[in-house]
């Protein structure tokens, strides 16, 4: 590189714009200087030498921790089993169900299993069609089927107070084929 160029690279608006990742290092580095001088003011050589090797070494740490931050997993540490044998819950949802389909489900349909099905087609409309259920809502209806969409319409309440079977099994079957 030269001269004329890395002269303006360290002297460009980059180092003096505040929140920059240049500019946090300028100052940084300002202030090590400061320390420094200050320590060989003082307390003399022997204070600026030690103080020259801890600020080093903190340096070095932290350089290897911001250079590894935006770092891909290496695929060296051993997988994370986040499921020890069963889906978690399962026996949870079994009762929600059950809840939900009941003739007095109506509470439990709007605060328990409404939500989860949301969440669920929200989870599988983003994942398989990068379609955000909760801001594209026309293009989330067209996937979903607009016999089926106000059971899980968020800017709606639900239909009908309690959840037949039937569009039970239907909302089911679409989630599976999404």
């Amino acid at each position: 590189m030269k001269a004329g160029r890395w002269i303006r690279t360290l002297t460009g608006s980059a180092w003096r714009t505040p929140g920059s990742v240049r500019h946090s290092l300028a100052v940084l580095a300002g202030l090590a200087l400061a320390v420094e001088l200050l320590l060989a003011l003082t307390d003399g050589a022997a204070a600026a030498a030690t103080g020259a090797a801890l600020l080093t070494a903190v340096a070095l740490a932290l350089g290897r921790h911001a250079a590894g931050g935006a770092a891909q997993d290496t695929g060296l540490r051993r997988p994370t089993r986040v499921l020890g044998g069963r889906a978690p819950a399962l026996g949870r949802w079994r009762r929600t169900v059950t809840d939900a389909l009941a003739d007095d489900g109506g509470e439990h349909l709007r605060t328990v299993m409404r939500p989860q099905l949301q969440r669920l087609f929200a989870a599988r409309l983003a994942e398989r069609h990068g379609v955000a259920m909760y801001r594209d809502a026309e293009r989330a209806r067209a996937l979903v089927g607009t016999e089926l969409w106000p059971w899980i319409d968020p800017g709606t309440p639900a239909p009908r107070p309690t959840l037949p079977e039937a569009v039970l099994r239907s909302l089911l079957d679409r989630l599976e084929t999404l």
